[in-house]
């Protein structure tokens, strides 16, 4: 396991210690950010129209098509890092 893996793993440990949720935007981007790091580009189908959460989830994914697994973690450390401060 490499090392920015195991700092991504520990980052997604650190997050369920936050004391207070943030806001949707941040949950959003830190689920998008999650998803690119640890599956790579977003796959399936999209939920269906009434599915708000699931579509809201599946277009903040779809919008970070394209950036390698390596940046998302990146990212993503780095937010849970702003968050936690």
């Amino acid at each position: 396991m490499t090392d920015l893996r195991r700092e991504f793993d520990q980052a997604a440990e650190d997050i369920q210690q936050l004391g207070l949720r943030p806001d949707n935007d941040t949950l959003l981007k830190l689920y998008a950010l999650y998803k690119q790091g640890s599956e790579g580009d977003v796959h399936g189908d999209a939920p269906g129209f009434f599915d708000f959460v699931g579509t809201a989830k599946y277009e903040a994914w779809a919008k970070l098509r394209g950036i390698s697994e390596e940046q998302a973690m990146q990212r993503y450390i780095a937010l849970v890092q702003e968050l936690l401060g």
